[in-house]
């Protein structure tokens, strides 16, 4: 990414916590590979070092249980201390996991080409999300040259309620499923464009419906635009959004509307017929 973004707050870009295990007796759930994992997702870029008993308190797990977790995780290659704190700290083979699913995955290789050709065009930063309960997780990127204010790397999460690509996801959705994702969605005010409102947010996601992409201008990033479309399969189900990120600096919306979002449809409908067949 380029060096002159910001780093995304932790809010943004922590992943959300997993679900809770199953409320029922499940013989087959594993709780000591649930509590590896959480221990892994509890690393952001808030908290890159930490104590077993700042693990144990951001995890909810007993100090003797994170103990337990981290040792194994160490023995594996996945934990290890800085070398001058001793503090703990994620190692590169975590980068294994994710990248293991980005490589393997048809639908990023299909998209890759039509990508590289919406930066080209626009000038912009393109990137292809995929959605994860009430977020959209970035799985494709290609950069643009040019300034970019904020950091959104691959891997980094983002909700629905107040971007683009989740906006156009959910566009593509029935509208009470739509409706029910957003109810069940942490809306807070991330600037003071945000909207947080259901039947606000839900009028932009009729219009998406309507001209074939949606909006989101400095709801999420000061100094930030998103335009983006649904990704859909053979049955028009969302697999996934495209969508480019023109900065305030550059452009007004209405300028993005008249010359990128035409793009935007193009791309997200190429990459829709290329996974379709």
């Amino acid at each position: 990414m380029a060096t002159s973004r910001k780093t995304p707050s932790r809010k943004t870009a922590r992943a959300a916590a997993p679900e809770p295990p199953p409320a029922v007796a499940d013989a087959l759930y594993n709780v000591s590979l649930e509590k590896g994992l959480q221990v892994l997702r509890a690393f952001d870029a808030a908290h890159r070092t930490m104590t077993l008993v700042e693990l144990a308190e951001l995890t909810g797990m007993s100090k003797g249980s994170v103990q337990r977790t981290v040792h194994t995780l160490q023995v594996l290659g996945y934990v290890g201390k800085h070398p001058q704190t001793r503090r703990f700290q994620l190692l590169p083979r975590v980068i294994e996991i994710g990248f293991n699913y980005l490589s393997a995955h048809p639908l990023i290789r299909a998209a890759h080409p039509y990508l590289t050709q919406l930066a080209n065009a626009s000038g912009e930063t393109a990137s292809l999300t995929e959605a994860v309960d009430t977020e959209m997780v970035y799985v494709a990127q290609l950069l643009t040259p040019k300034f970019i204010p904020v950091l959104t790397p691959v891997g980094m999460r983002i909700p629905m309620y107040c971007t683009s690509s989740g906006r156009a996801w959910l566009s593509a959705l029935p509208a009470e499923q739509a409706r029910a994702l957003l109810q069940a969605s942490h809306r807070e005010r991330r600037t003071p464009a945000t909207l947080v409102d259901v039947d606000a947010i839900m009028k932009r996601v009729a219009q998406c419906r309507k001209v074939g992409y949606a909006t989101n201008c400095e709801e999420l990033f000061l100094g930030d635009m998103g335009l983006g479309a649904a990704v859909v399969d053979s049955t028009g189900r969302p697999v996934a959004a495209v969508h480019v990120s023109p900065p305030t600096s550059r452009w007004t919306m209405e300028e993005a509307q008249k010359k990128l979002a035409p793009m935007v449809i193009e791309c997200a409908r190429a990459i829709s017929l290329a996974v379709a067949h």
